[in-house]
């Protein structure tokens, strides 16, 4: 069993950065691949990133690569989502999720576990 709490939301002026963290209790958090969803109002939840269980491997969205950065402390049990060059469309609610096993999914379906959520809010 796996929980996750998200942090680090907020409001913040395009162009500028937020440092989103997700803290995992449970075992085994390495053998989780773990990712970033996000949900804009109105929208489908969508990937953002994914990191995998040792941190060697990631991926991204097209939106994002080259401004957002998705890394992980096996030791700490986190998982952060660096986000800059943050634009309008950027604004969603923020969740992070947990896959068991080795491979990075880019879909809902693989992810077991899930937070709550934080808000990012982009102002133009």
């Amino acid at each position: 069993q796996v929980q996750l709490v998200e942090s680090g939301g907020g409001l913040v002026q395009a162009g500028g950065s937020l440092r989103l963290s997700c803290a995992a209790s449970g075992r085994f958090f390495s053998s989780y691949a773990m990712g970033w969803f996000r949900q804009a109002p109105g929208k489908e939840r969508e990937f953002v990133a994914a990191v995998s269980g040792s941190g060697g491997y990631t991926k991204y969205t097209d939106s994002v690569k080259g401004r957002f950065t998705i890394s992980r402390d096996n030791a700490k049990n986190t998982v952060d989502l660096r986000m800059n060059s943050l634009k309008p469309e950027d604004t969603a609610l923020y969740s992070c999720a947990a896959a068991p096993g080795s491979a990075i999914f880019t879909t809902d379906p693989q992810y077991g576990y899930w937070g709550q959520g934080t808000q990012v809010t982009v102002s133009s």
